[in-house]
């Protein structure tokens, strides 16, 4: 066998049987009735992936899919009963390798927090603002209201127990054109 078909050979095992690893480290808490969306992400070994729920339960309402792609588990959902959950997800790479890792989300009845926040629009001519926050799990930002505004005050009575949220605001002129986000504002929910 000639030298560099080994070394192809011994290059393609590494990179398919080398380890997987989930990379999420945490999900957002919820209340009952509120939508629910989190991604558990995953990367190394080879694709496609099989994901499982190896031990406990997720939150009554909430259900697991894998991404199209393999590379997530998407728990989405309308949690229906309040309580802590406790659960571990398993990711097993086509080449065996495997991980996992254990979760706890409380689902709370109610709100028990209300966050307000307020802004004030610029006080440059033909300017309002979009508020945005970032996702309890730190991945996107999203705009709170779908239309520009002058100025608000935002109140977030979504905000679970055991969270931190980022809020910041942008702002757009008349022709469209958003500014850079402000500095973000951490709120640590007990």
């Amino acid at each position: 066998m000639k030298i560099w078909l080994f070394l192809s050979l011994l290059l393609l095992g590494t990179r398919c049987f080398g380890n997987v690893a989930i990379t999420t480290t945490s999900l957002p808490n919820d209340t009952v009735g509120s939508a629910y969306s989190a991604a558990i992400k995953a990367s190394g070994g080879c694709t496609p992936y099989r994901w499982a729920i190896s031990s406990g339960t997720l939150p009554a309402g909430i259900t697991a899919k894998a991404s199209s792609t393999t590379t997530s588990f998407n728990l989405t959902g309308t949690p229906k009963t309040a309580a802590t959950y406790s659960f571990t997800v398993k990711v097993t790479a086509c080449g065996g390798g495997t991980s996992q890792i254990a979760y706890k989300v409380v689902i709370q009845a109610t709100a028990n927090h209300v966050v307000d926040l307020n802004w004030q629009a610029s006080r440059s001519s033909g300017v309002a603002g979009y508020n945005v926050y970032r996702s309890p799990d730190g991945a996107s930002w999203k705009k709170i209201n779908a239309s520009l505004i002058a100025s608000t005050l935002y109140s977030d009575s979504t905000v679970a127990n055991s969270s931190t949220y980022f809020y910041a605001a942008t702002a757009v002129n008349i022709s469209g054109q958003e500014s850079s986000k402000t500095s973000a504002i951490k709120v640590v929910i007990p």
